[in-house]
């Protein structure tokens, strides 16, 4: 089993990637704000993050900025699931440390497979 934070502002894609996941086995840990989910990263230090860019009190570029600064967190995967969609954000979700990025809107689906394949490439 592995832990996913995911950090979104949007109540009904949390539930949705809530249920999803939980589903498919991994143990979830879910945030409204950037600020309180840069909080529970963290407390949990979760295998993957699942982070939403445009949030109150802090966005995912700077809760992954953050991340990346800290060398006991550098290498949680971060996925960044945004309705950002122009070349030029996807390019700063990466230049961020973002380790993949999906546009809103999502097949949970395809998110569940990019997940799977984040913890595929992650040394344990």
């Amino acid at each position: 089993m592995s832990s996913i934070v995911v950090v979104d502002d949007d109540s009904d894609i949390r539930g949705l990637l809530e249920f999803k996941l939980s589903a498919a086995g991994h143990q979830v840990t879910a945030e409204a704000d950037g600020e309180a989910g840069l909080a529970a990263i963290m407390d949990v230090r979760p295998d993957v993050v699942v982070l939403d860019w445009m949030m109150p009190r802090m966005s995912g570029i700077e809760v992954c900025l953050e991340l990346r600064k800290d060398p006991s967190m550098a290498d949680i995967p971060v996925l960044f699931l945004t309705a950002k969609a122009q070349e030029s954000d996807v390019q700063r979700g990466f230049a961020a440390g973002g380790n993949d990025y999906v546009i809103k809107p999502f097949s949970p689906r395809e998110l569940s497979s990019r997940i799977d394949a984040l913890l595929a490439r992650t040394p344990r």
